[in-house]
C-alpha cells in the first residue's frame, strides 16, 4: 500500500517524504497556544485564553494526519526498522497527543491560566523534541 501511494506521488514528480510538509500546521499551532498562553496568563487577557484554545484544537486535528505522514514515510525510506531516534519520536508524539488533549480539556475546565501555560510548557517542549529527532534522523548530528 505504501509503495503504491508513494508509486503515485513519483509519476507526477513529488520524490519527497509527506511528514516533514505536514509537520507545520501542528507544530506552528504548538507554539500558538504557548505564546498566546503565555500572554493569556501575564497580562490577564481572556481573549488570548480562547485563541491558545483554538490553536491546541488545530494542533489535535492535524496531528494525526502528521503522524500517519511519519509512518508512511518510517515504512517507505526506512524500511520500518526501529531506531532509536523513530522510537523517540512516536514516544514524543504520543505524549504530544496526550498533552493537547488535556490542555483542550483544561482550558474548557477554566483551568487557571498558570496551570495551563505549564501545559502549554510542557507541548513546546515535546514539539521541539519531535523537530530535533527529526532533523537528527534525516541530516544527522
Amino acid at each position: 500500500m505504501t509503495t503504491f501511494i508513494y508509486g503515485i506521488l513519483e509519476s507526477v514528480g513529488f520524490t519527497h517524504p509527506l511528514h516533514p510538509a505536514a509537520t507545520h500546521i501542528p507544530m506552528g499551532m504548538v507554539m500558538g497556544c504557548f505564546f498566546f498562553g503565555l500572554i493569556a496568563w501575564y497580562f490577564n487577557k481572556q481573549d488570548l485564553r480562547k485563541t491558545a484554545l483554538h490553536c491546541s484544537v488545530l494542533a489535535l486535528i492535524f496531528i494525526f494526519p502528521t503522524i500517519i505522514a511519519g509512518i508512511l514515510d518510517w515504512q517507505y525510506f526506512y524500511g520500518g526498522t526501529y531506531q532509536p531516534l523513530i522510537v523517540i519520536k512516536m514516544v514524543l508524539a504520543a505524549v504530544l497527543v496526550i498533552l493537547l488533549g488535556l490542555s483542550i480539556k483544561m482550558n474548557r475546565g477554566g483551568t487557571d491560566p498558570k496551570t495551563l501555560f505549564i501545559v502549554y510548557v510542557f507541548c513546546l517542549v515535546c514539539a521541539t523534541g519531535l523537530g530535533f529527532s527529526g532533523g537528527e534522523l534525516v541530516y544527522g548530528g
